[in-house]
């Protein structure tokens, strides 16, 4: 390839990462049209179509796509570079995509992420709440967050914070029907699961090394703990919360804990990880919401 076509790459990277022309103009201190220019002149040199172009938005094409990733490491060695060298000066910028499971999205990370944008305002922020894997690769992800206590070898990554469940009800209603004082007391009440599978309602528990399992039953299951919470807040039963959606209302008195000596065991308990691909060095943008998560869930679920 034609080397001084490097600039051209570059911008294409930054095109892509900031989500349009005049975005990434302003980055670059040129003009939308010039930049444009540059990613038609790297087009015709490779002789494919990079991106597909309308009136609200850019596509990367599937060639766009591929050659995306051998120019973000281009990209990023030459930030090593002068970065090495005491040059590269520049603020973390650039467009972030984080892959998060809905609950841990809008009640972990959303609620902290006005004062990151602030601390970083050249740092635009994706969300993609969604339970499903997403591959970093494929789905274009810089940074995932996942419930495991197995993470991938093939990712690097950070614990963040424990997720764990536990049983919930409000003063109200535990005065109307009884207060539990052991697992199998949950036959007589109507309890809160998340409704998914038959399995969600077998609940668990663990106490000095046994464990203990009591079908329950209930006339609501919601696969949302934000509903569920509402539901117990409604008094319509025991529900099952991770402590991360539970905590505020637990603080203010609106609900208790049921069963608290009792562990309960949820398939969605365990550490929450921050994950990201191995071998590439991180951009500034990166490295500094891996340091910013960790700083605050850290303070903010001790």
């Amino acid at each position: 390839m034609n080397l001084t076509l490097l600039p051209e790459i570059a911008a294409f990277v930054i095109v892509v990462e900031s989500g349009s022309f005049s975005a990434a103009a302003r980055k670059l201190g040129a003009t939308p049209s010039s930049v444009s220019r540059s990613i038609s002149r790297l087009e015709k040199e490779l002789g494919v179509k990079l991106l597909h172009r309308t009136t609200r938005k850019l596509r990367l094409s599937d060639a766009g796509s591929e050659v995306l990733k051998s120019a973000t490491v281009m990209l990023d060695s030459a930030r090593l570079v002068l970065s090495q060298g005491g040059i590269d000066q520049q603020a973390p910028q650039g467009k972030l995509t984080l892959s998060v499971p809905k609950a841990v999205g809008r009640f972990v990370l959303h609620p902290v992420m006005a004062e990151f944008l602030a601390r970083y305002p050249q740092v635009d922020i994706c969300l993609r709440l969604e339970d499903r894997y997403m591959d970093l690769i494929d789905d274009g992800v810089d940074l995932a967050l996942r419930i495991t206590n197995t993470p991938s070898p093939g990712l690097h990554g950070k614990a963040l914070m424990p997720i764990t469940h536990l049983l919930c009800a409000t003063p109200h209603y535990l005065a109307q029907h009884g207060a539990p004082q052991h697992p199998q007391d949950l036959r007589a009440h109507s309890c809160i699961s998340l409704g998914e599978t038959p399995v969600d309602s077998r609940w668990k528990f663990r106490q000095h090394g046994k464990t203990l399992v009591v079908q329950t039953h209930g006339r609501y299951a919601a696969n949302h703990t934000g509903v569920r919470l509402d539901a117990v807040k409604q008094h319509l039963g025991i529900g099952s919360l991770p402590l991360f959606t539970a905590r505020e209302a637990l603080a203010n008195g609106e609900i208790v804990q049921v069963l608290p000596e009792w562990e309960f065991i949820s398939t969605y308990s365990g550490q929450l990880w921050l994950l990201w691909s191995a071998g590439r060095q991180l951009p500034v943008k990166m490295r500094v919401m891996i340091d910013y998560l960790a700083e605050k869930l850290a303070v903010n679920n001790r």
